[in-house]
């Protein structure tokens, strides 16, 4: 075999190594973390709500997550207006969403223009099922460091997964797992955490009906609980006068 040919068996053998290698690499980027566009009607209609109304300007605070989030439109809708009325705050929520999706929505208007004084995220629950504690809790991680990159003098306030299904399991601890990773990135200066998802539950750990009828979903007293309970963290990070 003449040289040549060996060489460029080489270089053929360190192009295909390299290509594996790539692959493999991409392979272990979790969806969790690769902003996603969903297509549904419902979804891509609300995506370009949300678009218009920043626009408008005018914007203090951001309520950033999933359908608990949009909720506040629905069962929360008095604890709203009691709490975030008069703060010009818009609600981010979408039903369904995961944290790929608040990634990319992020990334394509819906912070575009505005510099809110506080963004409140609760986010992870849909990915529950299909991803780990560790890629949710990056998926988490993600979102908030695109909240600081975009609106780097807007606070953050990370809420821990609520908690779901009628006693403690393994979906439960799993979101637990991943809130304690997304807290990582709590520097008490422009990043916070809280973990309100106890004041949801009874003594012996267990959610009922009156406070999740689906055991997912809040009541109007949930959505109350949840309000008061972050309202003196949301008070002292958007320098409310007292």
């Amino acid at each position: 075999m003449n040289r040549k040919l060996i060489a460029t068996q080489l270089v053929a053998l360190g192009l295909v190594c390299t290509l594996v290698v790539a692959v493999s690499a991409a392979d272990t980027v979790p969806a969790t973390v690769n902003p996603t566009p969903r297509t549904d009607n419902g979804w891509t209609t609300r995506d370009a709500a949300f678009n218009a109304r920043v626009k408008q300007g005018n914007v203090d605070l951001l309520l950033i997550g999933d359908s608990i989030t949009q909720g506040w439109e629905g069962n929360g809708k008095e604890a709203w207006e009691k709490y975030y009325g008069k703060r010009n705050a818009v609600n981010l929520g979408i039903g369904g969403d995961r944290t790929q999706h608040v990634l990319w929505r992020l990334d394509h208007g819906n912070i575009d223009g505005i510099k809110p004084k506080l963004a409140v995220l609760m986010i992870g629950t849909n990915n529950s099922h299909d991803n780990t504690a560790e890629e949710i809790g990056a998926g988490i991680q993600a979102i908030v460091k695109q909240l600081r990159a975009k609106l780097p003098d807007t606070k953050v306030l990370i809420l821990a997964i609520f908690p779901r299904n009628p006693k403690p399991e393994a979906v439960r601890e799993k979101n637990a797992k991943a809130s304690q990773i997304a807290a990582e990135l709590a520097d008490n200066k422009m990043v916070y955490y809280l973990d309100i998802g106890p004041k949801f539950l009874t003594a012996d750990g267990e959610l009922t009906k009156e406070i999740m009828p689906d055991y997912l979903h809040l009541s109007p007293k949930g959505y109350d609980i949840w309000a008061a309970e972050i309202e003196p963290k949301v008070a002292e990070l958007m320098g409310d006068k007292k």
